[in-house]
């Protein structure tokens, strides 16, 4: 009884999905159409093509390219600082814990709590 029911549950599906599968292909548009005695003729007039410009030439444009260079030169200028910045011995020696100036090494009994880094030196 159950194998009855399951080959009848998957003919049931099977034909439910192939009823909802289109076989049908697209019409294609016709440019021709017969006349009775044979004849053919295209039909439909020829569109006016228009010309694609590469770019929408607008009023301010040239305003808009001449901002774009600066802000991106003033950006390579603004890197470069930030980078000769990096250079210096505050930022890349990690002796210097976040201080402008190179902490002092003291011996151990007489070490001060700093504020700025939280820690004895």
């Amino acid at each position: 009884m159950r194998f009855q029911l399951i080959v009848l549950f998957v003919f049931v599906t099977c034909s439910f999905s192939f009823a909802q599968s289109s076989n049908k292909k697209p019409a294609e548009k016709k440019d021709k159409q017969e006349i009775d005695c044979g004849a053919t003729y295209e039909t439909g007039k020829a569109k006016a093509k228009k010309k694609k410009t590469k770019y929408s030439i607008s009023k301010g444009y040239d305003n808009k390219v001449a901002e774009y260079e600066k802000r991106m030169t003033d950006n390579v200028k603004k890197h470069k600082k930030i980078a000769k910045e990096m250079k210096k011995p505050q930022y890349s020696d990690p002796s210097y814990f976040g201080h402008k100036k190179k902490p002092k090494k003291r011996p151990p009994g007489k070490k001060k709590f700093c504020k700025e880094c939280g820690m004895y030196h």
